[in-house]
C-alpha cells in the first residue's frame, strides 16, 4: 500500500461517525448491511450516512453493491488488511511478536457490595 492511500484511509477513519460506520461494517462481515440498517443502528440521518459512506468508499475502506432496491455496504477487508500490514510492517524491528500487547486477564463480574459506613467519631467541644 502506498503512503497516499494509507493517509487517505487514516484520514477517513479519523472522524468519529465514519469510524463507527466502519467498525459496524467490519463487525457485520462480508455480507454487509443495507444503508437503511446502518442508519438505524447508528441513529444517523440518511444524508449524513450517505456523506460518510462516500468518504469511506473514496478511501477504499467500503464497498457497495445493489441488491434490488437496496444498496448494501461492506468493509473492504483487503484494503483494511493492507492498511494494518503497512502500519505493522517493521514492527519491533521485524519481530512483531515482541511488541504484542499482553492479553488483559478477564476479571469475573461480581455484584457490588453495599458501601460500608465509615466510623466517624463524634467530637465534643469542651
Amino acid at each position: 500500500m502506498e503512503k497516499p492511500a494509507v493517509l487517505a484511509a487514516l484520514a477517513a477513519l479519523a472522524q468519529e461517525t465514519r469510524l463507527d460506520i466502519f467498525r459496524l461494517l467490519v463487525e457485520t462481515g462480508p455480507a454487509g448491511l443495507p444503508a437503511g440498517r446502518i442508519a438505524q443502528r447508528l441513529g444517523l440521518a440518511s444524508a449524513t450516512l450517505a456523506f460518510h459512506l462516500k468518504e469511506l468508499k473514496v478511501a477504499g475502506l467500503a464497498t457497495v453493491r445493489r441488491d434490488g432496491r437496496s444498496l448494501i455496504y461492506a468493509a473492504a477487508y483487503p484494503r483494511m488488511n493492507a492498511l494494518l500490514a503497512y502500519l505493522t510492517e517493521s514492527c519491533c524491528q521485524g519481530n512483531p511478536a515482541a511488541c504484542a500487547a499482553p492479553q488483559a486477564a478477564a476479571k469475573p463480574v461480581t455484584q457490588a457490595s453495599p458501601p460500608q459506613a465509615s466510623p466517624i467519631r463524634a467530637t465534643r467541644s469542651a
